[in-house]
Parts: structure tokens; sequence; C-alpha cells
């Protein structure tokens, strides 16, 4: 049901990391256009349905495991596309050095110090975990209306009828099967989040939709405007939620391919 990563295309390396307790599949209405240019590999989160297990929770768990995942590629540096919580991931992997290009869409960490609005979130996260958990089993059914797939991507897409019943069920179980929700939520809370953001010196994009109903712009993206990246190429689509790779998938391999092309 769940694999440990996605491999596939030629090309310049391509890393794409997924969100806090979703699956590398999000990505896969982008792989078509991705894997025209590029090799791409797309492994699963530590401690996430699929990948490896989380361990000792630390701050280099997630990107060590990414890290790890691109040496058995032969992938000593590559191009970066990270969504979410993989965008902050994607960021870190950059300020190590392992990084051409990255690729940001709405990633996690941004909010300005002092606002505590991110707790919020948090506790969003561990009340969909218990949530998803409990409908999983019936996933196929409840997905199979209009009404069912609205329910399901009103956190992640406002474009959401392309979108396979099949994939949304996917992510469904993926949720339900990250057992170490709570874990991360927890070192999330108290270690907070930090980016040596001087250390990174590739070329960065970051993508922001307008309509982010988990992370809302601009909010949510404030110090990563006004502290950490205010160099970056800025991108907001208007109409567009968290999940760009889902909502607009053309358009987010356009933007992965148009940073990479440089």
């Amino acid at each position: 049901m769940f694999t440990a990563q996605h491999r596939g295309g030629s090309g310049p390396p391509l890393v794409l990391i997924h969100g806090f307790t979703d699956t590398w599949r999000t990505w896969e209405l982008v792989l078509p256009y991705l894997e025209r240019h590029h090799d791409v590999l797309a492994p699963a989160l530590a401690g996430h349905a699929g990948g490896p297990p989380l361990g000792e929770l630390d701050a280099d768990t997630l990107p060590g495991a990414v890290e790890r995942a691109m040496d058995e590629a032969g992938f000593e540096t590559a191009h970066l596309a990270g969504n979410s919580l993989g965008g902050y991931v994607a960021l870190q992997l950059a300020a190590r050095g392992r990084a051409r290009t990255v690729t940001a869409l709405a990633p996690g960490g941004g909010w300005a110090p002092g606002d505590d609005s991110y707790l919020e979130v948090l506790d969003l996260q561990d009340e969909l975990h218990d949530q998803v958990k409990a409908i999983a089993p019936r996933a196929e059914a409840l997905l199979a209306t209009p009404e069912g797939r609205r329910r399901a991507t009103r956190l992640t897409a406002v474009n959401y009828e392309h979108i396979p019943a099949e994939l949304l069920a996917h992510q469904t179980r993926g949720i339900a099967a990250c057992e170490d929700t709570r874990a991360m939520t927890a070192f999330a809370r108290s270690a907070g989040y930090h980016l040596d953001a001087e250390r990174i010196t590739c070329p960065l994009r970051v993508v922001w939709g307008t309509e982010d109903a988990l992370l809302p712009w601009p909010g949510a993206a404030a110090r990563y405007r006004d502290e950490w990246l205010p160099h970056a190429d800025w991108v907001v689509l208007d109409g567009v939620g968290h999940c760009p790779q889902l909502d607009v998938p053309l358009e987010t391999a356009e933007l992965i391919l148009g940073l990479s092309a440089r």
C-alpha cells in the first residue's frame, strides 16, 4: 500500500519532498511533466507511511533521512522541491549544501517570532489524525461522491475535481498510518522552527496560494519574507490552496522546471 520512494525519468537529479502526514504520491500529478526533464526521486519522509522509522527525534531526523535517500540514489546535490513540511526540509537541505535550486511550496515554519498561531496548526494536525484514522477504512466509499472529495481536500486544494478519488483515498490512509504524528507535533511545539538561511546560496523560489487554508498567506510566510528569504523569487498564486501540486499541477510543474532550468 505504501512504498518508500518513487524514482523515474532522466536528466539532472530532482528530489520531491512531501508534507506532514502526506505520502510521496502527492506529486503524482506533476511527475509526468517533471520526469521529461529530470531524474526524479520522491522519498517518503521518516515517520510517515512508507518511510523509514522515526527513531530518536531531533532537528536532524527528517533532513538526515532525505540526505541518506539522496546518497543511496547517487545524488550529491539535486534540485529540490517541497511542500509544507517538505518545503521546510528542502530549505534545511539547502543550508547543508545539498541543493542546486529549491522550489518551496508553502513551506512550514515561517510564522513571525512571537506568532503562536502555529500551535493551533499543530493541534489541528493531531485532531485530523484522529478523525481520519476513524474514517480511513471507509475512504473509498466516502470519496466516491463530489461532496466527499470536496471535504477531503478542504485544507489542501481549491480545485479538486481533477484529483483522482483513488489518490485521495491513498492520502487518507496515509494520514491514518502516520502513527508518529503526535511525536512530531510535540517536538515542533518544544523545538520550534529554525533555519540557517545565511548558509543557503542556491537559487530559491517560494510559491504560496492566496487560499491556503492550512498555512494562510501572508501570515504563515512572514519570517520567510521578512527575515530568512526576502531575496527569493516569490510567486503568489491567486485562488490556489495549500498543495499547488494537487491544485494546479501543470502550473506547479512549470514553476519547478522554470527554476531548475536556470
